[in-house]
């Protein structure tokens, strides 16, 4: 973990709610796809910890949804710095993937998933990459994702776009060798039920420091409490207990 301010380079709409920022500093703690990072907002107390999405020699992409003041502000910003925790988080294991690794991301837990993507295609794997939604209206980086040149699935909860229902509607369909999975529990819990393999869960959770001291997001797993945001937030399948 270290701390830094880091320089607003862009921060743009990708829908009406969200948001794609970068910023320019000290990116050397940041070394697995997965990680976070947590982002002090003036005038709040807790910071706001963001999922990496893309990752350059001294820059970090950010896409963050708009839904609360810290969020709001900081969707506010095109220019400044801002003072960031770097390297938090386990980050996925890019190991067990396999030759057909699948790539699930719901909502905003589908920003983590194109780092892990790049990360994937530069050992040599082609990974598919299902991407959920509610509506068409609330798809982002579709386009990017396909620019990787990775097969790429889209699925609407409306039928507005792509395949109409769930990512496990998808995922029935998808020849794979193990999946990685970022977005919310109830997404997570219906992968875990319906996958055909082993995989990496990365669960998105409210917390207090981010770095394992208040202890506020621990969760039950088989080997006993985990904290989240330190032995997480990437939680191998097998080992979570709902």
């Amino acid at each position: 973990m270290k701390q830094g301010f880091f320089e607003i380079i862009e921060n743009v709409a990708l829908t009406d709610c969200v948001k794609r920022m970068t910023l320019k500093g000290d990116v050397c703690e940041i070394t697995k796809p997965g990680q976070f990072v947590n982002i002090k907002i003036d005038g709040l107390f807790l910071r706001r910890p963001i999922s990496v999405c893309d990752l350059g020699k001294d820059n970090f992409t950010i896409i963050y949804k708009v839904i609360g003041k810290g969020t709001e502000k900081l969707s506010e910003m095109q220019s400044g710095k801002l003072d960031v925790l770097t390297g938090l988080g386990n980050g996925y294991d890019l190991s067990e993937a396999g030759e057909k690794p699948v790539l699930i991301g719901g909502g905003v837990g589908v920003p983590p998933m194109f780092l892990l993507a790049k990360k994937l295609i530069e050992q040599g794997k082609k990974p598919t990459v299902i991407l959920g939604f509610n509506t068409k209206n609330e798809i982002f980086y579709e386009q990017e994702f396909k620019d990787l040149g990775v097969d790429v699935i889209v699925t609407t909860v409306d039928g507005s776009y792509g395949v109409k229902g769930f990512v496990t509607d998808a995922l029935k369909d998808v020849d794979y060798s193990y999946f990685y999975t970022c977005g919310p529990e109830p997404m997570l819990k219906a992968v875990h039920k319906f996958s055909k393999t082993s995989g990496q869960m990365s669960f998105e959770e409210r917390m207090g420091c981010g770095f394992g001291a208040c202890m506020g997001c621990s969760c039950k797993t088989l080997t006993g409490n985990k904290r989240i945001c330190k032995e997480g937030p990437v939680m191998i399948k097998e080992e979570i207990l709902w």
